[in-house]
This record gives C-alpha cells, structure tokens and sequence, in this order.
C-alpha cells in the first residue's frame, strides 16, 4: 500500500489575492513594456530556470511574460488575468481559445507593440511573431520540447520558424547548444545555474518538515516535475530491494497519471511544494536523487536541481544523463540498474569521502550563479543591439 499518496497540491505561490486585486484595479490600462516573454510554463508552477533569469532581467526592464491560454468560461472568452509580480513584472494569462487569439487582447495589456525584445521559451508562439515589432528576438531553449510526451506535430515546423527569425538563441546545456549551433551561427550556452544562498540553507538549523521529519533513515530524495523523463521502473525496483529507506518524491505530475506511479510501503510521494520550502526539505534528505529515464525527453536535458543538492551539501545519485556526465561524473554518483542504485546508497550513507564530495561541490558552485548568467545574457543582447 502507498504511503502518503494524495493529488499534487496547488503550490504555495508567492502570489496573493490582495496581489490579484491589484492587478485587476491598478492596471487596468494598456501598459508599456520593453520586453515581452512567451513562455509555456506557469509561473506559479515549479521554480525553475524562466522565473530565475526573467525576475532578474526584470530589474532594468519592464517585462510582461505572456502564458499559454488558461481555462474560461464563455462569457469570459477573450479576456485575461494580469498577475502583478512587482512594478516591472507583469504576467498575463490570456483566455482565448489558442495562442494565435492572444493578438486579439494584446491591446488591452500593452501599448506598444515594438518593444525592444522578444523571448521566447518555446516556439509555439512563434504565430505571434508577426504580431510584434521586436528589436531583438531571443530564443531561450531549455528543453528540446519537440521530443517531449504529446508534443504537437506543429511545433518542428513553428521552431525552424522561430530559429530563422531569433537573432539570439541561448541553450540550457551543452547538448542543446551543440544541437542548436548546427541550425543557427549566433548561439550561447548557458547551463543551468543556481541560487547558492537559498538553498545553502539547508547546511543551516532550518526545520525539517513534519512529513519527512520522522521517516526510516535513510532518506532518498527527489524534488521537480514527475513526468515520462522520470525512470518509475527503476524507483520501483530500488524501494523494494531496499524496504528500509525511505525514497521522497516532491513535485506535480504532469503527463502521467496517479496510477503509473509505483506502489511501496517505503515510497511517498508528498505533492507539490514552494521553492521556498525546498531547503527545508533537503535538510531533511540523506541522499539526493535524479532517477531520470534515458530517453527521447531527456536527451538534451541539463537538470537545475544538480546544482540545487550541491548547494545543500547532499550526496548525488543519478542515471546517466548526458550532461550531467560531462560535467559532473567526478561527484556525482553515476547509476544505471536497480542493484547500482543500491549500492550507490549504501556507500554514500556511510559517509565516505564526504570531504573530498565537498570540494568539489565548491569547486564547481563558484563558477555559476543565476545573477552571473542573468547579467552575461543581457551583456549579449546590449551588444547585439548596438
């Protein structure tokens, strides 16, 4: 029997109803923006590599983040919500029936229609592209989305569309950079970084929540989006060779259903958390895991979250994606069945070579920061603009 096992929560968002209500009273007129992003992930979703760099661009531009269309009632078609972050971040959910109808309320959101950049995070916006009058198109590939579950047929044909009119493309790794660089001769890779400090804290005296704070050590953890680039099997097989340690999964389905996911005793899955609650949580993991599948979808991957256990000093497991390979093979524990995932936990609850893990993690956190990342990408666009 599952322990633990409930529907995702809605995440703890940073956003308030009080914040809502601004929104809807404070700016209820068109307003003028210097950049426009398009991006296909929610910004009240999982904390990841959009709302670190664009909540830092947004610090010298005023940006609006248009979201893919959310649900709507009838009498609401052609309508949207503007989420206010602060006075330079706003973020637009449009109710229309698909994105090419965003043009349709793009004047009651924003005044100008050539502001001097467009980002994009996916190309299935790329219909809005004639829309806007953009200075510099930025193409920020993260994924290599065309291989993902359910990705439309379109979007191959909407990204050669994008590629051939982005004047910038950065990559979130250096699989997607070398994939990229064949198809255009202005891009940069920009791995996945990381906010040091926040989750620093969990080398500190944070509490451990109450639903982890008590469970069989060790504790094998994951946190981010539990999808088809998560390897089920492999979590199976490795809970029921070890009955006695506890394996954590934080993060929302997507793509999947409840009933694919594997049935322990020693498995919890604990739904979605904030991104501030994440350090709480690796404060309370022994051992950190990335049990990602190989697979079509993981193929390009660079995975925030390396970064993000070094930062709280937890030992690493993970299967072989290619990135993290390359970069990360001399700490990072490498596994590819069952049985090397037991061992690899085993050895690292022992504790051994926790000095030398350690180092290392210094070695390689000192060298990325989102803020440096967030600053080189702007360093870029000045220059190209010039």
């Amino acid at each position: 029997m599952l322990t633990n096992l409930r529907p995702p929560q809605k995440n703890k968002s940073e956003f308030s109803a009080s914040q809502k209500t601004e929104a809807a009273i404070g700016y209820s007129t068109a307003q003028k923006y210097d950049m426009v992003v398009f991006c296909h992930l929610r910004w009240q979703f999982v904390y990841q590599r959009p709302q670190h760099l664009i909540s830092r661009l947004s610090k010298n531009a005023k940006i609006l983040l248009i979201e893919e269309p959310i649900g709507y009632d009838n009498h609401d078609e052609n309508s949207g919500n503007l989420l206010v972050i602060n006075d330079n971040l706003h973020i637009l959910q449009p109710k229309v029936k698909d994105i090419e109808a965003i043009a349709i309320i793009l004047p009651e959101y924003i005044s100008n229609l050539n502001p001097s950049v467009g980002w994009f995070y996916s190309a299935s916006f790329s219909p809005l592209l004639d829309v806007f009058d953009f200075e510099t198109v930025v193409f920020d590939c993260m994924d290599e989305l065309t291989l993902f579950k359910g990705a439309p047929k379109q979007l191959i044909e909407q990204e050669k569309y994008l590629m051939a009119n982005a004047d910038i493309v950065f990559t979130g790794g250096k699989s997607l950079y070398e994939s990229k660089k064949q198809h255009h001769d202005n891009v940069y890779c920009f791995p996945s970084s990381v906010d040091q400090p926040h989750f620093a804290q969990a080398l500190n005296g944070i509490e451990v929540p109450a639903d982890i704070a008590n469970l069989q050590a060790p504790v094998v953890g994951y946190f981010g989006v539990i999808d088809e680039r998560i390897n089920l099997e492999l979590l199976h097989e490795t809970a029921k060779k070890l009955p006695n340690v506890s394996f954590v999964m934080i993060g929302p389905l997507a793509k999947i259903d409840q009933s694919d996911l594997p049935l322990e005793d020693n498995i919890y899955y604990l739904g979605m958390r904030s991104y501030n609650e994440l350090p709480n949580y690796l404060k309370g993991f022994d051992i950190a895991m990335m049990p990602f599948a190989i697979n079509d979808a993981t193929k390009y991957i660079s995975p925030t979250k390396t970064l993000e256990y070094m930062a709280a000093g937890k030992p690493i497991i993970s299967t072989k994606i290619t990135d993290v390979v390359r970069d990360y093979s001399i700490c990072v524990n490498l596994v590819e069945t069952a049985d090397e995932f037991c061992e690899a936990i085993t050895y690292l609850f022992d504790k051994r070579d926790q000095l030398s893990m350690e180092l290392e993690y210094f070695d390689i956190l000192k060298k990325t920061s989102w803020d440096a990342t967030a600053n080189k990408m702007e360093s870029i666009i000045k220059t190209f603009a010039q």
